[in-house]
């Protein structure tokens, strides 16, 4: 029996009392989103940093049977961070299209980088619909963008794709609920839940379109060096390379003054969401969130 089987069997049987781990990581406090400036990419500053990095909480041994299963009623309350700032999520099971998540996953959070996932496939379905093959060179772009979070590209492609316009379309196509454009494409307002139905829709095939799903997951598949942080590393090293991903993570200057951490996961019979928005920390800060409540995640529910 797999561990995945396992797990669906011990929760389908409601068996026994659990040890559940539940992360170093509560939540404090929220913070607030303000109107713009220009961001400071991927080498933010170091301000004086106080607030403690925690350890993201590892998964039952197993064999040990878990008592509560994750449900809409209970899933706000059972996994836990520390964090003077702001932070949502979401699980999404694929099969069924139910969202658990956090009491606030419907509230939204400047994308940052994890909007790329989206451009690259407004880009790619649009291309087929007009009977166009992507050059080589584009689809060089489009490895920098997804693999290594590429900022001219994204900027090249959201002016191609309309600006403000292909939000319009990710909003229509992959049937979001909460979220808006922003005004440029790093500020895109996404929330927890939507986020989940974008990984959604790159895994059906809706926002890509079919000729090129699999090539975009096999780029998400492929995230490397800083941008490979967060949801996926809660999971074996064995399972990371099936998980596909797209990260964002940007210090916002004054008058923000706050980083943006999020995490888009996509996996075969789930899609998670992590957002983060903070002042104090550092970038390391925010990706101990999102691989904390994965890991967290793990513990409660048998999708994962």
């Amino acid at each position: 029996m797999t561990e995945h089987t396992r797990r669906r069997a011990l929760l389908a049987g409601g068996a026994g009392v659990a040890a559940l781990a539940t992360g170093g990581l509560w939540l404090a406090g929220r913070g607030g989103a303000d109107p713009g400036t220009a961001a400071v990419w991927h080498e933010p500053p170091a301000p004086a940093d106080t607030a403690p990095v925690a350890v993201p909480a590892q998964p039952g041994p197993p064999g040990v049977e878990r008592a509560r299963v994750l449900t809409a009623a209970n899933a706000g309350d059972l996994v836990k961070i520390t964090t003077s700032g702001w932070y949502s999520w979401a699980l999404m099971d694929r099969g069924t299209g139910e969202i658990v998540g956090s009491k606030n996953l419907h509230e939204t959070n400047m994308t940052a980088s994890m909007i790329k996932a989206w451009l690259a496939a407004d880009y790619l379905r649009r291309a087929t619909e007009a009977g166009r093959t992507p050059s080589a060179a584009r689809f060089a772009e489009i490895t920098k963008l997804i693999r290594d979070s590429d900022n001219a590209v994204a900027t090249l492609l959201w002016n191609e794709l309309g600006g403000r316009a292909t939000i319009t379309r990710l909003i229509s196509i992959c049937k979001l609920t909460d979220s808006a454009a922003g005004p440029d494409w790093s500020k895109t307002q996404l929330s927890a839940r939507d986020t989940c139905r974008i990984a959604h829709a790159i895994g059906t095939g809706a926002a890509a379109g079919p000729t090129w799903t699999e090539y975009l997951i096999g780029e998400m598949r492929a995230v490397r060096g800083t941008g490979n942080f967060g949801i996926r590393r809660a999971f074996p090293a064995a399972e990371q390379s099936r998980i596909a991903i797209k990260n964002g993570w940007v210090w916002r200057p004054a008058p923000y003054g706050f980083y943006n951490v999020n995490c888009l996961a996509l996996g075969d019979d789930w899609t998670m969401a992590v957002l983060t928005r903070y002042s104090s920390g550092g970038e390391a800060h925010g990706r101990a969130i999102g691989q904390s409540v994965a890991t967290q995640l793990r513990t409660l529910s048998d999708l994962l």
